[in-house]
């Protein structure tokens, strides 16, 4: 994806980057370090094997993530550009837990 192609709107450019729960949720796991394509599969519960594999492509692609390839194994780390999504995910989980606190009161 170009810079040209990109939308003249910051936040609908960070959906667009991120529009998925699924880019989200890998994101998350590899803010604690890098990950085998095995270990995304299982902490990212529910994601199937073609999907996983998708995002991951999409995400190295736009310079999120970088693969590396070793004999036996694929590992993904994030990138610097990857790691400065760590305050938006840090932000949406907090956003979380506020959410189920409220709901938590309102149910009282």
């Amino acid at each position: 994806m170009n810079y040209k192609d990109l939308p003249k709107c910051p936040i609908e450019t960070t959906i667009k980057m991120l529009g998925c729960k699924w880019k989200i949720l890998i994101i998350r796991d590899l803010l604690n370090g890098t990950k085998r394509f095995c270990e995304l599969k299982k902490s990212v519960k529910g994601i199937t094997q073609k999907v996983l594999t998708a995002k991951l492509r999409q995400m190295e692609e736009l310079g999120i993530l970088e693969r590396k390839t070793y004999p036996t194994k694929v590992e993904y780390t994030l990138t610097d550009i990857g790691y400065t999504l760590s305050p938006v995910i840090n932000s949406m989980k907090d956003w979380g837990k506020d959410f189920k606190k409220y709901k938590k009161l309102l149910e009282k």
